[in-house]
């Protein structure tokens, strides 16, 4: 009598994602923002992006692990440079495109994205995540939000004058 195979368990399938995220600008003083290019899109550059692992996650710890996972940028309480992760006290809402779709529930269709700047030094190194993001620049305001694939992105970075905390004139 023949055995039949073993069979392989397939690792646990990945949890959808919480359809509540953070968009983090990073600048410098100089308003100089860093892009950073998506690995699964061509040429799709943004600011750093994530959403919540956990529904009651705060939306600043959000911010500081995704900014540290995609960036290597070390933001979290008690870093030199948490001072400068500033709540932009914005919101958007938008709808989910479609090739990333298939990472929510059945049924979600929109997300909400809150908005958060983080003023860093001139020469602050950039760790890329290679499965996420394969390059970075820093690029002058006006011509970040050029750059970026995303509407809500581009917005963004151009009330980085208004919203960055930092003295400016046009």
């Amino acid at each position: 009598m023949k055995k039949a195979p073993k069979r392989r368990f397939s690792p646990m399938a990945k949890p959808c994602k919480i359809p509540l995220s953070v968009l983090v600008v990073i600048y410098t003083p100089a308003l100089d923002v860093l892009l950073i290019k998506r690995a699964d899109a061509q040429d799709f550059w943004q600011s750093v992006t994530g959403s919540k692992d956990r529904t009651e996650e705060d939306f600043r710890q959000t911010a500081a692990r995704e900014v540290r996972e995609e960036t290597g940028i070390d933001c979290a309480p008690g870093t030199s440079l948490a001072a400068g992760l500033h709540d932009w006290g914005l919101e958007n809402v938008y709808d989910i495109y479609p090739r990333w779709q298939h990472r929510y529930a059945t049924g979600i269709t929109r997300n909400v994205e809150h908005v958060f700047g983080l003023l860093v030094p001139r020469a602050t190194p950039v760790v890329l995540s290679a499965r996420e993001h394969t390059a970075s620049q820093w690029l002058p305001w006006r011509e970040a939000a050029d750059r970026c694939f995303s509407p809500s992105n581009a917005e963004a970075i151009l009330m980085l004058p208004t919203l960055g905390g930092v003295e400016f004139a046009a």
